[in-house]
């Protein structure tokens, strides 16, 4: 199929995600924001509601897709029929950026309802490697591939996960996607240096920044995408942007969802952020 309408570029300002909940309000009052994203997987149909609403929103706002079920890193082979269903989908409404997770969901052609972690090894690095190899040659684009929270760690882990993701970016050619919720979620419940994650990631492959919220069960952070962004991650957004430079950046919110207008609100607060970083650089 033909793409719906030419991508415009997705600017370096806030965007969030676009959920069923809100599609209604979407249509009725579009909403302030640069550009939207959205899981394709929920688009895979053959018509109905939420193509006709995409499609909508598609002329408006320039388009971001985050995907949550390829399994980059399992050891099954790359779901051939998934994949297809994805290309005939960005090559349906060209978003500007494709992006997944860099984690494994499914093993012995069973999925599962989590992203779990790799271990950092250099046999892991060489099996992701040419898998987003495969993917992108099939879409025909750069993939960006996102950083997970992860409630458990690999023994035999032997790359620091920075340098691993930087690795991956420098061979084939793929864009991170860098959620600075993640990275403050792992560095909580592994005391971690958050720093040292983001040192070790090249600016040049930053293309994109989620923020999302957390919440707390007893000693440990879980990434629900539920709450608002914490002053915390704010923090690090902060500095991200002074290190990195001015990158589209989302507001990612699943469940407990608030009204729009709360979305909208966070949005803005990221593009002040963004803002003041163009006055400091000018």
């Amino acid at each position: 199929m033909t793409c719906l309408i030419s991508s415009p570029p997705i600017p370096a300002q806030a965007g969030i995600g676009l959920r069923s909940y809100h599609f209604q309000e979407i249509l009725k009052e579009p909403p302030p924001v640069a550009w939207m994203e959205t899981h394709p997987e929920n688009y895979f149909g053959d018509g109905g509601l939420p193509l006709r609403v995409l499609e909508r929103i598609r002329a408006r706002y320039p388009l971001s897709f985050h995907g949550v079920g390829l399994s980059i890193g399992s050891a099954d082979p790359i779901d051939q029929v998934h994949l297809q269903k994805l290309k005939a989908l960005v090559n349906r409404f060209d978003p500007t950026l494709v992006s997944e997770h860099l984690s494994w969901s499914s093993v012995g052609g069973r999925f599962l309802n989590e992203l779990l972690p790799l271990p950092y090894t250099q046999k892991s690095l060489n099996h992701v490697c040419s898998r987003i190899d495969e993917i992108q040659d099939v879409l025909q684009r750069p993939l960006l591939i996102e950083n997970i929270t992860r409630y458990l760690t690999w023994r035999d882990s032997t790359i620091p996960e920075g340098e691993f993701m930087a690795e991956t970016a420098r061979r084939t050619g793929c864009g991170i996607l860098l959620d600075l919720n993640n990275v403050y979620v792992n560095a909580v419940n592994f005391h971690l240096d958050p720093f040292e994650f983001l040192d070790a990631i090249p600016a040049e492959a930053v293309w994109e920044i989620h923020l999302a919220g957390f919440d707390r069960f007893g000693r440990w952070l879980i990434d629900t995408h539920g709450e608002a962004v914490y002053p915390e991650v704010w923090g690090l957004y902060q500095w991200a942007i002074h290190h990195f430079g001015p990158r589209p950046t989302l507001i990612e919110w699943d469940t407990n969802m608030p009204q729009l207008s709360v979305l909208v609100d966070q949005a803005k607060q990221a593009d002040a952020i963004l803002g003041g970083c163009h006055v400091a650089a000018s």
